[in-house]
This record gives C-alpha cells, sequence and structure tokens, in this order.
C-alpha cells in the first residue's frame, strides 16, 4: 500500500444567486462564468436543462425506426421515429443495468438491444422482450414502465425543427422562439416544393473551449479582419472569375472577411432579451449575393415564383440576415442553407455539428452551392473556422488562469438602442454579448418552475 500523501481536494461551497449576479457586470464578465465547472453544472441544470433545446431535424427521421444519437443538458439522448409516426426522445440507457445502449450517431433500427444483457426496446422506448422470461419475478412485466427506456416527456417541432425540454412544466416552444421563427420559416419557405432536408453528410468539430465562445464568436463582427487575414490575402490577390468550380464562390467569401469601416458601422446587429441575436448579411457579391444576373439564381427564383408568386418570392429571398442565434445552442443561415449546433461536454469542450439543407424543388446547383459554403466554413480544415477554433482555445487558456479575472464587453455600449423586440446596434458593437448574458444571468438565478 502506498503511503503517499494525496493533495487535498478543493471544496466545492454552494453558488448561490448573488454569487452568480456578482459575475456580470453592465460591461464585464467574470472568468469563472466560463472556466468553473460548477457555473458549467448549473447550466446544465438551469440553461440547458429548462429551456427548449434543439435535437434534430425530421428529415433525419423520415421512416420508423431512424434514429439519431445527440445530447440534451447532460444527458446523452436518442431521437427516434416510432411506428407511430411519433418522435420520442429516450435517454441512451438502459434500465436494468444502467448500460449505454447505442454507440452510433444514427441510423434505422426496428429495436435497440442492450449489449449486456439482451434487453430489447422498441423505438418508443418501451421494453419489447428479455431472454430467459421466467427467470424474473413473477410481478416482473415487460409492460411495467419501469422496465423501459427513460423518455423526455416534453418535445415539441416547429417546421421540421425538433425540440426537447426537461423541464416539469416549460413554456410553450413558440414562446421561447418568439420573433426567431421568422428565420426558420424563410429557410422553410426557400424551398419551391416547402420542404428542406438536412444533407446526409455534415461535420462535427470539438473544440477546447467553453460553449458560449462558440456563440459570441458567431455575433462578433470585428474579428474577421484580424484573425482570417490569412485567407482574404490570398483571396484578394487571386484573379477574380478564375474558378469554373465555384463561379467564384469560395474566392468571394474569403473576401467578405476584409472589413473595414464601413463593414464594421454598416452592418445592423440585433439582440433580443431571450438571449436570440442576428445581423444583417455581409455576403453582398457574386453568386452568395443571389442576383438575377446569375443563371443559376434566376433560375431558382422563377421556379419559387412559380409556386408562391412573384411578390412572395421576392419577400423570402429579400430576408438575408446572417448568423440567427437560437439562444442558447443553435445557430441558422437561411440564405445559405446552413445550421450549427452547439453541445457543451464539459466547461472547456465544446462538440459543434454543423449541417447544411437541401431545399426541396430547388436546382441542383443550390444544394451543390450550399455544400460550397459548409466546407468553406464548417470543415475541420477550413481555413476560417480552424483561425476561430485557434482564436476560442486561446481565450479558454487565458480564462483558465486567475490573472485578471474580468473580461470585458464595454465596445458600442454607449450606442446602443433599444426598440419593442430588443437591443440593437451597429456591428461594432460587442452588444450581442451582452444580450447574451443578460439572458445567461436571468436563467441562472431563476429559481425552478
Amino acid at each position: 500500500m502506498s503511503n503517499a500523501i494525496s493533495a487535498p481536494q478543493p471544496i466545492e461551497m454552494p453558488i448561490g444567486a448573488d454569487d452568480i449576479r456578482a459575475l456580470i457586470r453592465p460591461d464585464h464578465v467574470h472568468r469563472r462564468a466560463y472556466a468553473d465547472p460548477q457555473i458549467f453544472a448549473m447550466e446544465q441544470e438551469r440553461i440547458f436543462g429548462r429551456l427548449w433545446i434543439y435535437v434534430a431535424h425530421e428529415s433525419q427521421l423520415k421512416q420508423p425506426g431512424d434514429f439519431i444519437r445527440t445530447r440534451l443538458s447532460k444527458y446523452e439522448v436518442l431521437v427516434t421515429r416510432h411506428n407511430d409516426g411519433q418522435i420520442y426522445v429516450l435517454h441512451n440507457r438502459c434500465p436494468h443495468r444502467g448500460a449505454r445502449l447505442c454507440m452510433v450517431d444514427g441510423g434505422t433500427s426496428r429495436t435497440f438491444s442492450c449489449p449486456y444483457h439482451a434487453w430489447v426496446f422498441r423505438p418508443d422506448g418501451s421494453l419489447s422482450s428479455v431472454p430467459h422470461p421466467k427467470s424474473y419475478p413473477a410481478n416482473f412485466s415487460i409492460t411495467d414502465p419501469q422496465n423501459h427506456m427513460q423518455r423526455i416527456a416534453n418535445v415539441q417541432s416547429y417546421r421540421g425543427f425538433v425540440f426537447a425540454n426537461l423541464s416539469d412544466n416549460p413554456p410553450p416552444l413558440l414562446e421561447h422562439l418568439g420573433p426567431m421563427t421568422d428565420v426558420i420559416d424563410n429557410l422553410v419557405d426557400r424551398a419551391p416544393d416547402g420542404e428542406v432536408e438536412i444533407a446526409d453528410s455534415s461535420f462535427s468539430l470539438e473544440y477546447s473551449g467553453n460553449w458560449k465562445l462558440h456563440l459570441e464568436n458567431a455575433a462578433d463582427i470585428f474579428h474577421p479582419t484580424f484573425v482570417h487575414s490569412s485567407s482574404v490575402i490570398p483571396a484578394r490577390k487571386a484573379p477574380a472569375n478564375a474558378s469554373i468550380l465555384d463561379q467564384d464562390q469560395t474566392r468571394e467569401m474569403l473576401l467578405a472577411n476584409g472589413f473595414g469601416f464601413k463593414e464594421w458601422e454598416g452592418i445592423q446587429l440585433s439582440g433580443l432579451d431571450s438571449g436570440h441575436t442576428y445581423m444583417t448579411s455581409f455576403y453582398n457579391q457574386g453568386v452568395l449575393a443571389n442576383q438575377n444576373e446569375d443563371p443559376v439564381s434566376a433560375k431558382y427564383r422563377a421556379l419559387l415564383a412559380e409556386k408562391i408568386g412573384v411578390e412572395r418570392a421576392n419577400s423570402v429571398l429579400g430576408m438575408t440576415r446572417f448568423n440567427n442565434i437560437i439562444y442558447p445552442n443553435l445557430i441558422i443561415n437561411a440564405q445559405y442553407q446552413q445550421m450549427r449546433v452547439t453541445i457543451p461536454l464539459s466547461v472547456d469542450r465544446t462538440l459543434v455539428r454543423i449541417h447544411c439543407f437541401r431545399l426541396k424543388g430547388a436546382p441542383d446547383e443550390m444544394f451543390h452551392r450550399a455544400v460550397r459554403f459548409l466546407t468553406t466554413i464548417g470543415s475541420p480544415a477550413s481555413m476560417i473556422f480552424s483561425d476561430d477554433v485557434e482564436m476560442l482555445e486561446r481565450c479558454q487558456r487565458g480564462l483558465a488562469t486567475e490573472t485578471g479575472p474580468w473580461i470585458d464587453f464595454s465596445r458600442g455600449l454607449d450606442n446602443d438602442q433599444t426598440d419593442a423586440d430588443g437591443s440593437v446596434s451597429g456591428a461594432a458593437s460587442e452588444m450581442p454579448m451582452r444580450v447574451q448574458f443578460k439572458a445567461w444571468l436571468k436563467h441562472m438565478t431563476a429559481e425552478a418552475a
């Protein structure tokens, strides 16, 4: 037996509402909000455990038996479609001895079989069979709910986007989404056949940083000029219209990150009390601008107008909002058919899943452009996303130290304007971060419903 004396472990003290409030100032946030495991545990309970959290899209669950594996708060869950057509969210855990049931990210299966003792479950979580049933007590029943996979009671969809909530009595999903239904509507309405589906391929990227850093970065229009200069400079040197592969799409995307005063002061940022934020688009050139002189855009616009009318088509295509953040875990770019899902794993580990959609009834070229956008922005090999991840991880390393406990979110504070829906300001502002932390503080100090 070793005689070594282990180092004393820090004693975790209970964190109260006043302790949480002390972390937030009007223009500063304490590093503990990003680096304290106790704070992260509270976030899992009070934010990801009480708000409506995006878990799946119905196009991933087309047929009975289809499923995906994801996380809801601190739990791993399976989102399934049963023979009754209903979508269920189930804890990925066998009720017999607690074994993890499913190890793959998605697929199709008529049943889920526990690898430990072969209890078999249907896609609605009900127990279908057990081996050697006579060995169980007389009062054991496969119809007893305690022998079923545990269901999440609150599951709702909005136009194909599936959300779940762990609260006992949550508000309606539409109340949580609020005006952000506009961007979901806009994405679906862009499909001439009125339906979208997630592409079979997607990207998953894990970075060593807090989940909030990703949302903040998505709402930060000040950083691209500096962080992405390594891709902006070569794009400026590349000849225009030289690529027959993507009609200059990649070059235009890289060029768009070369912001100056005009862009900083000309792009509108909007933030709502709920923590949702969005901005106007900064992709204004080439095929990304969906201009009539582009043959693909013209063909697509004509198809959409044929289905929903010219006036309605112009209205749908006229919405060019970018990085629409549905707090706390979903980012949608409707005009480019893109979506990111933020999944916290620990206080300093975050998984980001990046998808693109196919607009049913639209020309195939529109889907090819969506895939190109996905790979240029969201691939692990992307020059843009890899730059962002480097910055997020540098921030986390700095926030993990005790030196300088406060971080500054004061830029634009004196110029914030407020309208009926929330705070609005120009792009040269950190207003979205202040809005997100205002919502964070509200949820973190709220009592359980």
